[in-house]
This record gives structure tokens, sequence and C-alpha cells, in this order.
């Protein structure tokens, strides 16, 4: 795998990041951090989505420019994102003079190649979707069926890209491409929608939205989102229409776009037409996630349970956000929707990752300091049966990684540390010891920190913090390859000491978990 591109939905930024927006972040920063185990070239895009109506009304209403509102909070999706351990490579912004500059050529050359026109249009248009809505898709009372709003009836003359055009062939692309849409089940809700699929506005008269990017030789009309938004993904990296960058050359395609359920629809036709359109590859794979409720709630500002992830970092008194990463990565299936609720954090994080994970690596290294003032012999040989089953899991996790499966891989991990605090229990160290029979009571024990160094190099994208912490007590590499990891990580001689030991994570006490003030 000589390159890995992987994108996140630019998060639109008329207010502050909550638990949706993290979760898919989180998503996103454990498949980069995975697939850095594996290649040397992984880049990791993310940014903000910065024009348009509702940022031009917001901004008027506090009294502001729309580019102070924009600087303002796309600063707060970065300290969320840090706050996160979301280690992207670059954060976009539509602002960004690179992007304004090439979207302006990218939309001049469909002008030009005939895929964009201009035609007076009237259509019922929602400011929440920023886009025109049939009415069949309205509800029964007429409404925007996502904001439950009334859509406004709108009549322009604006710039209409031809996506009929490119119907059959997105139709075909995905019909003969089963894994381009992840989950499968959602490639029928796509083809369902290209069924009646129209051409789209890609302009707003400049008289109803002045807030984005203008139309090259047309001083009445902005850019609209769909040219402006979903051009980021080659824009970040280079694209130009007349001399793209070698960075671009080398890493577009994405190898998956990481994207909510609820906008499949524009990443799934609008962008492949207008990638064809372009003459230019599609994406291989879009990952469409599912939404994260609250106490099994959608979540809505109505009533109230909007939650900011950094909230919960606070909440539980988390120096770290490894506990928040893990519990967030594995809350849902694949594309399924997932729940987070504050009992449910508490009581997952403690089992897995302080119970079982920690309790393992820390009870081990206590026995070998015990037993053998924290040295390995040369004759404590490992056994191949549990190191067997451990290597197995490392092509586990990786081919579950390769369908996108995030949740699925950490089960494994989970597994995997079940599997070998059974092997302990089993075997009993200490009553091994008691015996006198310390060569087989330090095979047990180095078996088990060698599959703990197995285990922290699988954790590390879900828990880097951690992750690093056991390496380090285990004198383990942590920048391995997956490919190269072996049987072969515990040296010989003295590993650790007593004063070296600590708990690699600490249990969430009920007091500190029942706070909920800075909710």
């Amino acid at each position: 795998m000589d390159k890995f591109y992987l994108t996140t939905a630019i998060d639109y930024v008329n207010g502050a990041p909550h638990i949706g927006h993290a979760y898919e972040k989180i998503l996103t920063d454990i498949i980069a951090r995975h697939y850095s185990q594996r290649c040397d070239n992984v880049f990791f895009l993310t940014g903000t989505d910065e024009h348009g109506i509702k940022i031009q009304k917001t901004a008027a209403e506090k009294g502001i420019t729309p580019k102070e509102l924009c600087d303002e909070n796309a600063q707060k999706f970065k300290d969320a994102w840090k706050a996160l351990d979301i280690d992207y490579n670059r954060f976009i912004r539509t602002t960004d003079e690179d992007h304004v500059k090439t979207v302006q050529k990218i939309f001049k050359k469909l002008v030009e190649n005939g895929d964009i026109y201009k035609h007076s249009y009237q259509g019922l248009y929602c400011s929440g979707c920023e886009c025109f809505l049939n009415e069949k898709d309205l509800t029964e009372d007429g409404l925007c069926p996502d904001h439950l709003k009334k859509p406004e009836l709108v009549t322009e003359e604006n710039y209409f890209f031809r996506l009929t055009k490119y119907k059959d062939a997105i139709i075909k692309h995905i019909k003969e491409n089963p894994d381009f849409i992840i989950p499968e089940f959602r490639a029928n809700e796509v083809l369902n929608q290209l069924e009646d699929i129209q051409d789209i506005s890609v302009s707003r008269a400049k008289s109803n939205v002045q807030w984005g990017i203008d139309v090259l030789d047309d001083d009445e009309q902005s850019i609209y989102v769909w040219i402006d938004a979903l051009s980021n993904y080659i824009t970040a990296i280079g694209y130009d229409t007349e001399n793209p960058s070698e960075q671009y050359k080398k890493l577009w395609p994405a190898n998956v776009q990481v994207i909510g359920k609820d906008i499949l629809k524009f990443h799934s036709i609008y962008w492949p037409a207008i990638l064809m359109a372009l003459d230019l590859p599609l994406p291989k794979h879009i990952l469409a996630h599912g939404w994260i409720t609250i106490d099994q709630s959608k979540m809505s500002k109505s009533i109230g349970n909007v939650i900011a992830p950094t909230d919960v970092l606070k909440n539980f008194n988390l120096e770290y956000p490894d506990a928040f990463r893990y519990y967030m990565a594995t809350s849902a299936p694949c594309g399924r929707d997932g729940n987070y609720s504050d009992d449910d954090f508490k009581e997952k994080v403690n089992a897995h990752l302080a119970n079982s994970m920690g309790n393992l690596l820390n009870r081990t290294l206590s026995m070998l300091v015990k037993y053998f003032d924290g040295e390995v012999k040369s004759e404590f040989k490992v056994n191949n049966e549990i190191l067997k089953i451990a290597k197995n899991k490392i092509d586990i996790v990786k081919n579950h990684f390769d369908n996108f499966e995030i949740a699925e891989a950490g089960q494994e991990i989970t597994n995997l540390v079940d599997i070998t605090n059974k092997y302990v229990t089993d075997n009993a160290p200490w009553t091994l010891a008691k015996e006198e029979k310390m060569t087989e009571c330090g095979q047990i024990l180095t078996t088990v920190l060698e599959v703990m160094c197995i285990v922290s190099a699988l954790i590390y994208p879900y828990c880097p913090n951690i992750a690093k912490d056991m390496a380090k007590q285990l004198s383990f590499d942590l920048s391995i390859k997956l490919d190269d990891l072996t049987a072969d990580n515990i040296k010989t001689g003295k590993l650790i000491s007593k004063e070296e030991i600590h708990p690699v994570f600490l249990r969430l006490d009920s007091e500190l978990a029942d706070k909920s003030s800075k909710k």
C-alpha cells in the first residue's frame, strides 16, 4: 500500500461542535492511525464549510461579519479536535484562498464544458439543508423532514449542473462496485434516489446570498454549496484544472470518504457526477456512518440534550481522551446508529480499559517484579498456542479495518485481552510460584507480556496515550508496522522495576461519573 488518503465531511460553522461531529472525526482518526501502522503515506483531511445563507444571517444577527463568525467557530472545531487527539494533516476552510481560486476554476471549466448552464427556476428551498426540495420529499404538513420547517418558495435565475447527464454512469458504477458505498445496504437507498434525480442548482443570486464564492464573469451570482463544499476534497491536496500538484497526483482518488448517512446522497450522487464531469477518478469508498443518540433520544437543541465532546472529558475529569475515543468508536456496528449515556460510558470503559486490559498488564508486570525482580530470563519460552491466537488477531483486525468495521475490530482486541486473562486464570502463575515452579511461572508471564505488546499496537489507533504508556512499560517499539509485528518483542534481561509500574487507565469512580454540572 503506497498511500492512504481519507477525508471527513466538512462541518458547517453555524455553531459549535457536538458529540455527533466528534464521532465522525474519531472514527476517521482511528482509521488514519491504523493505516499509518501499515503505510508510510497517510493523509487525513478535515475542515469546515463556511459559506451560505445561514452564516450570513447568523453573522448579521450577532452584528459581526460572516468571516468573523467563521473564524470564531472554525477555531472551536480545531480546539475540540485537538482535545480529542484528532491528528489530521490539513484542516481546510472553504474560505481558504487556494480553495476559493480553484473552485472558481472548476466552476468555469464545467460551464465551458457545457455541464453547467443558466436557468430560471422556482422551487422550495430549505435553508437548513441548503438545497431545493421536491414536494414529495416533504412531510404531510409540507415541512422539511430533517428540519421540520416549511421551505421557502424561491424564484431565481441560477446556474444548474447537468446531474441527469451522469445518472446512468453513476448507477453503473454503484452496481459494478458493491463496496463503493459502505455499508452495502445503503446502496439500494442511493439507487432509489437516482431514479428521479434532477439537475441541481449550483449558484445563488447575490441578491439573496451574498456570502459565497463569486462566479467568474458573472458578478450577480455566488457559487452554491455543492461545487464549493464538495470540491474541498481535491482542492485541499492541490488539484488544479490546468496543473494539478504532485501531491494531488499521488493521493487522489481518496481511499475512503467518511460522512454521516444524512449527506450520503450528496456524496454518492452529486460528488461522483462532478468528478465525472471533470474527468477525474471516483473515491474508492464512501463510508456512511450512523447517528449518535443521547440516552436513546435524538440530539436536539429544543430538548437540551446536545453534548459538547470536551464536556465529557471535563465531566469525568479525563486527562486524556482515550476512554471517550474508545467508547465512541465501539458504540455502533459499521454504518448503524450508536448511543451515548454517562452510565454506559463509565461501565464500558471501566470494564474494558481498567478492569480487563489495564489490570492484566499491571498485575503481570507486578508478578514479574515480585517473583523475578522485573527480569525476563532466557529460559522463559512463550506459549506458541497463545501467540498464534494473538498474531491471528492482527489479521482479523486488519480485515475489519479493510471493511471499515471499526467497532468490530475493537471487539476483537477486547476478545484477545479476555482470552489472555483466561490464560492467566487457568494457569495461575501465583500458584506455580508458591510451588517453586519458577520457569513455568516465568513462561506464563512472558507469554502474557508478548501478547500485551500486540494489544498495545492494536489498541493504539483507539487509545494512543494508553498504548504509548503500555509500550513504555513493556519497552516495546510502538512504531513497528503491523506486518512486521512478531512474537519476539519482550527482550531477555531487566524489563521493569517496581517504581516504573503504574496503571495505564484508572477506573472512573462513581462520584466523578455522576457529576453533571458541566454537561
